[in-house]
């Protein structure tokens, strides 16, 4: 099928072909403690607001949002490069005018394979205030190579804000009357202010490219009644990191991080990732590494560079059996 054919025919065959790859079977992992963020510097970092990272699966793209000069919008998608996780980042290069419109564009998300990109935007031809949208890529090597995007449409996206994508694709099991009830379809974590949330904004999952199995449902053990919102899932789903002003925030907004023992447990009830990483500032954007041992986000914390700057924390893997919850 050509580049052309993916356009015309949508969002359920760009999911469809980006996910003709082998599974793979997790198993519960354990990690240390996050180390004290670091600051990604002048570089990547500008004068202006620089927010939701999005690194790739080889560690070696770091995908955001920003408002920086030479935008097509206000807040546009660039992408920062390495050639290896040792190296430095580069300096940020706007994705160009494919993905880019003199509207918003915001909180990129990529698959595992790095053949799709969801992101958020208030261009036209939306549903609501906000939509998700998708776009498709052939040479995962090459982020300068989207096509055009597609709007999720009305099996996702509502009248309301819908933003804050996290696309969980959870191919490590078989089972097919699981699979008849939807846990094995790949899903999409994201923010919402639909009607029918605890809050502001709430988190909600639904499967992607949406209508399959109903509208996107809300996640209330995940949700509060203050703003809750981008989402991000570790690749086994046995971890998620949200933003959230919920009780017991000491910022602005902190991170905070809920578990599961399995893909179809309910999530615990969310803690508070502690001073080392949040700050008495705002913490918001959280993007989890494929391997789970890093995590990026943005924070207007003092020491930066502009508005918001983006913030990286490391953690290492575990042997021990001192922690039975999947983190």
């Amino acid at each position: 099928m050509t580049s052309n054919g993916y356009r015309v025919t949508g969002a359920a065959v760009l999911v469809g072909v980006a996910l003709l790859a082998p599974s793979r079977v997790e198993t519960a992992r354990k990690f240390s403690e996050w180390s004290m963020p670091v600051n990604l510097g002048p570089v990547v970092n500008s004068g202006f607001a620089d927010f939701a990272p999005q690194i790739s699966t080889s560690g070696l793209s770091l995908y955001f949002t920003s408002t920086r000069p030479d935008s097509f919008g206000g807040e546009d998608l660039w992408v920062s490069q390495r050639a290896s996780s040792s190296d430095p980042w580069g300096p940020p290069v706007n994705l160009g005018s494919t993905i880019n419109t003199g509207s918003n564009e915001r909180s990129p998300a990529l698959s595992g394979n790095g053949h799709l990109l969801f992101f958020a935007t208030d261009r036209p031809g939306g549903v609501g205030a906000l939509d998700i949208w998708i776009s498709w890529r052939a040479d995962t090597h090459d982020d300068f190579a989207w096509e055009p995007s597609v709007n999720l449409g009305t099996g996702i996206n509502t009248p309301a804000t819908d933003a804050g994508p996290s696309f969980f694709e959870n191919d490590g099991q078989t089972n097919r009357s699981r699979r008849r009830r939807g846990a094995e379809i790949p899903q999409l974590y994201m923010a919402s202010n639909r009607p029918g949330g605890l809050g502001n904004l709430d988190i909600y999952v639904g499967a992607v490219p949406g209508g399959w199995f109903g509208p996107p449902v809300l996640v209330a053990e995940l949700s509060s009644p203050q703003i809750d919102l981008t989402p991000s899932i570790r690749r086994d789903g046995l971890e998620i990191v949200i933003a959230s002003g919920r009780a017991g925030t000491v910022g602005g907004q902190d991170l905070w991080v809920s578990t599961r023992k399995s893909v179809h447990d309910v999530w615990s009830v969310p803690v508070n990732l502690g001073p080392v990483v949040n700050s008495v500032f705002t913490e918001n954007f959280p993007s989890l590494s494929f391997d789970g041992e890093t995590l990026f986000f943005n924070s207007n914390r003092p020491g930066g560079f502009g508005e918001s700057d983006l913030y990286v924390s490391s953690r290492t893997e575990r042997d021990d059996d001192d922690n039975d919850d999947g983190r």
